[in-house]
């Protein structure tokens, strides 16, 4: 029976120059092969060019390097890309480019569906199969980028862990692939690139701040109230809202980085002017800033989007009571573009 040879992505630069000590070959080729998987995201040995045919045809008789593939690309008009991941074991998960005229933004996945049920989400529908693995998380960062230069130019430059999935449930691995992206060896971008975004695991936000990863955090609120919170987000059940902003003062105090409140605009749910005032409350709690977002719809839940009257008076609440808030338009709303859409429908294909 022949060995099953393990994805080298899974060796830290340490084991591969151990690998190589064993084989009676130089230590200091482990960099230049930690460089070609990570920094120049190359997936097949003979790609690295600078290793000799010898060394290259070791690593492939010990090793395998299995990335993920593109399965369907969408794009909108207005620009925004969707891609559909498809992963070694068949599972379909999602990524995003978000291009705007200063910034190309990757939005990625951490979870095959999610842990979570928020009942205005498309993903929130999908069973959560597995966590994602550091470098099938690196892979779309690597994909998206290649693709945000092929169709606009430029690379990615901000990324986002919004797509499927709660990061902070599947934490060793998101901080894994962070360092990947971050490291100079890597990608090298900085940390201040990058956002967590998470529906608000307490435990979890305080241990980010112990760890000292000095990423940008954005948590998911979507509502100002633990009684309509719980009834859209079965979570706050379990993280309360006072929890959860006391995690987040202690991060933001910690970390001295500024949380963004994510707020999705439901019409008649959460956009009423108590809503507003009781949004204003918690705020004044931390140093943050309110994201109010404009909401896609999904065949599985009845929420809609809020009207431009009905929104206007409520970011005006919220300016009169001193929040700092931005407004994010809707995109590809003539694509799969809501979270968990575009994996649902391949997935059913």
């Amino acid at each position: 029976m022949s060995e099953i040879k393990k994805d080298i992505r899974s060796l830290s630069q340490e084991d591969i120059s151990n690998f190589l000590e064993e084989q009676g070959e130089p230590k200091f080729r482990a960099k230049q092969i930690y460089q070609w998987l990570w920094q120049k995201s190359v997936t097949d040995f003979d790609d690295m060019t600078n290793l000799s045919k010898d060394l290259r045809t070791l690593f492939k008789a010990h090793f395998m390097i299995k990335a993920v593939e593109i399965k369907v690309i969408q794009q909108s008009s207005d620009g925004t890309v969707k891609v559909g991941f498809q992963l070694t074991d068949g599972n379909i998960i999602e990524g995003v480019i978000i291009p705007t005229d200063d910034r190309n933004t990757a939005c990625i996945s951490s979870q095959v569906g999610c842990s979570l049920d928020c009942k205005f989400c498309a993903t929130g529908y999908l069973k959560r199969m597995r966590n994602i693995s550091d470098f099938e998380i690196y892979d779309q960062v690597a994909a998206l980028n290649k693709i945000s230069l092929e169709k606009f130019g430029k690379p990615l430059t901000n990324i986002v862990y919004m797509g499927m999935g709660e990061p902070l449930l599947n934490y060793k691995n998101v901080l894994q692939s962070i360092e990947y992206i971050t490291n100079p060896n890597g990608l090298g971008m900085s940390p201040r690139r990058i956002t967590l975004s998470t529906s608000g695991v307490s435990k979890m936000i305080k241990k980010l701040a112990d760890d000292d990863i000095k990423v940008n955090l954005a948590f998911s609120l979507h509502a100002p109230t633990n009684e309509k919170r719980s009834e859209i987000m079965s979570i706050n059940n379990s993280n309360p809202l006072e929890e959860v902003i006391d995690a987040l003062e202690y991060f933001s105090t910690k970390l001295k980085r500024k949380v963004t409140f994510e707020y999705v605009a439901l019409k008649g749910f959460n956009e009423n002017i108590e809503d507003a005032d009781a949004l204003a409350k918690l705020c004044s709690r931390l140093k943050s800033k309110i994201n109010i977002i404009s909401y896609n719809p999904i065949d599985e839940a009845d929420f809609e989007r809020s009207t431009s009257n009905r929104l206007d008076r409520f970011i005006q609440r919220l300016t009169q009571k001193g929040v700092q808030v931005s407004v994010r338009k809707s995109r590809g709303d003539d694509i799969d573009a809501a979270c968990g859409q575009l994996a649902n429908k391949v997935r059913n294909e």
